[in-house]
């Protein structure tokens, strides 16, 4: 394995330093290169491409908007017996705590930075046509992503658009539920599910939702700073309801109040925000129970039957 990454990083150096470490998804490990640092993750299973280059395309994506800083990503290779390796730029983090307030800023400017990009258009009377060459970002109109993501191993389909609570209702809640389908044929589930299906556009009917780049699974263990600020890390972005990113932030504890309250200084909530964040739970208890098992289960059924009343 260490001879492929030379070879790939075309490095004479490759010295591993630190622990390995690992998440519960992929296996990680520290690297001296000829270049400086980078950090490595491994993953074995036949879908580990798709995973990392899901992840490697979302953190291009929050890249290229210059308002958080992510890992630089370097590039995703194959493994000779199956599975894959994601290499990225490594940075000495620690707990995020003096830069809580900040990133809720941060967040919170780039879930508008599509809407502004639109204004902007609008302004200039869509004066497109600056040459060919210009790389400034695009708008976008529609709910989706331009590749697959993972949120954990489950694979996410991002297929564009526009309709926001369409999106939402079929590839985020009814993807997940068919999995559990198939492996639990859970008939309280689906008979909720038969019900909740049918409430849910009314949950949005007066908010205006302009598709927000989304880091797509912001929970504690995926943010974290250095001494120059605020770091976030382990995406599955797509656009989506900026809404929807705050549902898994309040769920497992992690982010101080001050996170929220700056975040909401600027993307103040909309009416019906409690309801809608309960639904954005749903989607992250759903996908616990299809990646840790059962445990999760009274919880879904919990807050299915909550969003019922």
């Amino acid at each position: 394995m260490e001879k492929i990454l030379k070879t790939e990083l075309k490095t004479s150096v490759l010295k591993a330093f630190g622990s390995s470490g690992g998440g519960y998804i992929s296996q990680g490990q520290g690297y001296e290169t000829d270049n400086g640092r980078v950090f490595v993750k491994i993953n074995h299973k036949p879908q580990a491409r798709k995973m990392f280059e899901g992840e490697m395309a979302s953190l291009e994506a929050i890249q290229k908007t210059n308002i958080v800083r992510v890992p630089q990503p370097i590039k995703v290779i194959d493994l000779p017996g199956g599975g894959a390796m994601f290499v990225m730029e490594y940075l000495k983090m620690k707990h995020l705590n003096k830069y809580s307030a900040k990133l809720g800023e941060q967040i919170a400017d780039l879930h508008l930075y599509n809407q502004k990009l639109g204004e902007k258009l609008r302004k200039e009377g869509n004066t497109i046509g600056k040459g060919a060459g210009h790389s400034e970002s695009q708008y976008v109109d529609k709910f989706g992503f331009h590749t697959a993501t993972c949120c954990g191993y489950i694979p996410q389909v991002n297929e564009w658009q526009s309709d926001w609570p369409s999106f939402f209702i079929r590839h985020r809640l009814q993807a997940q539920l068919d999995l559990i389908e198939k492996d639990y044929g859970d008939r309280e589930a689906r008979e909720l599910w038969s019900q909740l299906k049918l409430k849910i556009p009314e949950m949005f009917c007066d908010v205006e939702i302009v598709p927000a780049l989304l880091h797509g699974d912001l929970w504690a263990g995926n943010v974290a700073e250095d001494d120059s600020g605020p770091i976030i890390f382990d995406p599955a972005s797509f656009y989506g309801h900026s809404e929807f990113e705050l549902a898994i932030a309040g769920m497992f504890g992690g982010f101080s109040s001050c996170f929220f309250s700056a975040y909401h200084s600027k993307i103040p909530k909309a009416p019906g925000f409690e309801k809608r964040n309960k639904l954005y739970q749903l989607f992250n208890y759903i996908n616990h129970w299809n990646h840790f098992g059962t445990g999760y289960r009274g919880s879904t059924l919990n807050v299915m039957r909550k969003l019922l009343k």
